[in-house]
């Protein structure tokens, strides 16, 4: 293969933002994993996944093409394939609807229609009427767009299951719920930015403080959140540990958030934040493999 057509492969492939899928895929594993099913066989994993991996393509490039001046104003994305012109705006547009058209029929094909309507629901959410309509309008637009980041968990749930059971619906609670801390530590040390590109973020509405205070609030609303898939029988004690750990070291960065109100704050914050998810989502596999549950 040449190098052109490498380079061409590559662009196409940084335009589904390949960073974000490995969060949206291991937050649709602890489904596969806990009651009422346990363990799925690997096969159905991999096609599960596949599906999900699939519809975040297609939601992600459908929101590149849809936010191209947006990201030639902005320093942390003017250099992806769309502002930086090295991939045409017809040819991104064919390639999100060719990717969201198979992924739905992909998660159709292995998890049936409600899988195939929940994905679909993912991508229109996150395309539409997060990108087009909320984020340009309101700065509380971090919610909707937090239902189509959650989604993997129920895609999951449908696919494997048929129905959304207490799993999925506690994994996405998680999910959504960790968005608003973790997308507004990015906006209180991006915020010149996103104001230079007319996105309404809450610390241009409300301000800093505000700002600091809500994602106090949403960590600890986390707490109780976390140990839900507990408190019903899905998960026992190594969980609880394990989350109360993360939850703690979460608190904790936001606190030092309010009080510090530092860049440096906001940047550990948002380093915090991945990592909490992955160890709350990581804990819901180790408890699983050890018998907690």
């Amino acid at each position: 293969m040449s190098a052109l057509a490498v380079g061409t492969v590559r662009n196409f492939v940084d335009l589904t933002k390949p960073r974000l899928m490995p969060l949206v895929l291991f937050s649709g594993l602890p489904i596969m994993a806990m009651p009422p099913s346990g363990w799925a066989p690997l096969s159905t994993i991999v096609l599960i996944m596949l599906g999900i991996a699939l519809t975040a393509a297609a939601a992600n490039t459908l929101n590149a093409y849809l936010e191209i001046d947006r990201d030639s104003l902005m320093e942390r994305t003017r250099g992806r394939p769309l502002p930086a012109g090295r991939i045409e705006p017809g040819h991104a547009l064919a390639f999100g609807i060719a990717l969201a058209g198979f992924s739905v029929a992909f998660l159709y094909a292995i998890g049936g229609l409600s899988a195939a309507v929940c994905g679909l629901a993912g991508i229109i959410i996150y395309a539409f009427v997060y990108t087009v309509w909320l984020k340009p309008r309101s700065a509380w637009n971090v919610f909707v767009g937090g239902v189509a980041g959650a989604i993997s968990p129920l895609i999951a749930d449908l696919a494997l299951n048929g129905t959304i059971g207490p799993a999925g619906w506690c994994v996405f609670g998680l999910v959504f719920l960790w968005q608003p801390p973790h997308v507004w530590a990015i906006a209180l040390y991006r915020k010149a930015e996103y104001e230079a590109a007319g996105i309404r973020m809450l610390p241009s509405v409300l301000g800093d403080t505000p700002t600091r205070w809500w994602m106090l609030i949403c960590t600890l609303v986390l707490v109780p959140v976390t140990l839900a898939p507990a408190w019903i029988g899905l998960l026992g004690d190594l969980y609880i540990v394990l989350a109360l750990v993360a939850n703690a070291a979460f608190i904790w960065a936001s606190i030092q958030l309010v009080r510090l109100k530092s860049v440096a704050a906001a940047r550990r914050m948002f380093r915090v934040s991945l990592g909490y998810l992955f160890a709350v989502l990581g804990a819901m596999l180790l408890d699983v493999a050890f018998g907690g549950g």
